[in-house]
């Protein structure tokens, strides 16, 4: 299993690279405040990797949510029927 995911790492790698590569003019970004200009394959690395992380991001908040409510649920269930009991 390890030896897959080693070898997935290294072929997204190399992608990364033959990307960046064959997108290697610059492109000028206008942020308000400030002016870059970084190279395309550069850009769009960054913005994938940007993605990946908000998307993670996204989803283990939803995650964790969804656990803080249910344990908030099943600890009032409890109460209640603690609570009833003689």
């Amino acid at each position: 299993m390890r030896l897959i995911v080693m070898l997935l790492l290294l072929l997204f790698i190399a992608g990364g690279v033959v990307l960046g590569a064959l997108n290697a003019d610059l492109v000028g970004y206008d942020l308000a405040f400030a002016r870059i200009q970084v190279p395309k394959g550069a850009a769009l690395l960054a913005m994938l990797a940007l993605g990946w992380v908000l998307g993670g991001l996204t989803a283990w908040l939803g995650v964790t949510t969804r656990h803080r409510h249910e344990r908030r649920r099943i600890a009032k269930a409890q109460g209640a029927k603690a609570s009833k009991t003689p």
